[in-house]
């Protein structure tokens, strides 16, 4: 079959046009809350399963004129997911981005200042850098850090859904929180514990299979709510959720005989990573009197049996049952 033959007009002009023409875009109507309810494991607001915390580059002086380099930050980072793992966290790295972050500056406080891309260039490890104005340095940029981790587990979270009924004095269990901001479950209740909602909910089950696998029971959501670790301030505090509160408001479910549902972050079948070198091999205890923070006691394993380096030691807590 012959081509079709056209005057070289033709061609000239199908070229031209051919040279202007763009695609057009459209707009396609997509069913958000039909498919967060059917697809999503926890269609509620605010669920997704995508888990962070973003690190702000820690200050040198008082008056936050000064911070630490970039490297400094994620070396934080990288510490601080260390530190989850080894005290049982069960989490794992999916990656880290850098944020930049606008802040009103003026001065000195922004040294040196970014005119041209080569000045951006030269700044690729600092942590604060501005902008001049017609008048003086007023805009900056602080580059902060954001680890996006997820459940060592494949199945990324597991629900309990405790029910309550006429009659339950607690729901038996107790939460604490680890020194990164992780609250979980320290202490549940036995079967012969009358009275108590967690018995019939299959807590004490997961409780017992994570102690085995070497993993803290973290909650990573009350009912549809986030309680994970979201911030390191310029300070180096973590900014997490607060035991006391949340023991109150489960309280309040027992009293209304209301269902409340706990998220847990799932794990793997492996064991605990090995602690950095140089380090003594490290165990959770109970807190001790001098301890004047909420998260579990971290001591050394010497002197103590062989064979237990690495094993969790029973944490009794009735008193502080919910």
């Amino acid at each position: 079959m012959r081509p079709i033959q056209g005057s070289k007009k033709e061609k000239t002009l199908a070229a031209a046009a051919l040279r202007e023409a763009k695609i057009a875009s459209a707009y396609e109507p997509f069913p958000w809350e039909k498919k967060m309810r059917e697809l999503l494991p926890m269609p509620e607001p605010d669920s997704s399963r995508f888990l962070s915390v973003l690190l702000l580059p820690k200050a040198k002086d008082g008056a936050h004129t000064r911070y630490n380099s970039l490297d400094d930050t994620l070396a934080r980072a990288d510490a601080w997911l260390a530190s989850s793992r080894c005290s049982g966290v069960p989490v794992r790295l999916v990656r880290f981005q850098t944020e930049a972050l606008l802040a009103k500056i003026s001065g000195e406080t922004a040294v040196p200042t970014v005119n041209t891309l080569s000045d951006l260039a030269n700044m690729s490890n600092v942590s604060l850098y501005g902008f001049e104005d017609y008048h003086d340095v007023d805009i900056g940029v602080v580059r902060a850090v954001r680890l996006w981790y997820a459940a060592s587990g494949a199945g990324g979270e597991t629900a309990v859904e405790i029910a309550l009924r006429q009659g339950d004095t607690r729901l038996g269990f107790a939460i604490n929180r680890t020194k990164e901001g992780f609250i979980y479950v320290s202490s549940v209740a036995d079967e012969s514990t009358p009275g108590v909602a967690s018995t019939r909910s299959g807590l004490l089950e997961l409780h017992r299979a994570a102690r085995r696998a070497g993993k803290l029971l973290v909650v990573s959501r009350v009912g549809g709510d986030k309680v994970l670790p979201w911030m390191v301030s310029i300070a180096g505090d973590v900014r997490c959720y607060d035991t006391v509160s949340l023991s109150q408001k489960l309280s309040l479910h027992r009293h209304a005989l209301r269902p409340i549902t706990l998220h847990f972050l799932a794990w793997d079948d492996g064991i605990l990573p090995p602690p950095p070198r140089r380090q003594p091999l490290l165990m959770l205890s109970a807190p001790s009197d001098d301890d004047d923070d909420d998260g579990p006691a971290i001591g050394g394993s010497s002197g103590g049996p062989k064979g237990s380096s690495s094993m969790f030691q029973n944490i009794g807590l009735p008193d502080s049952w919910q």
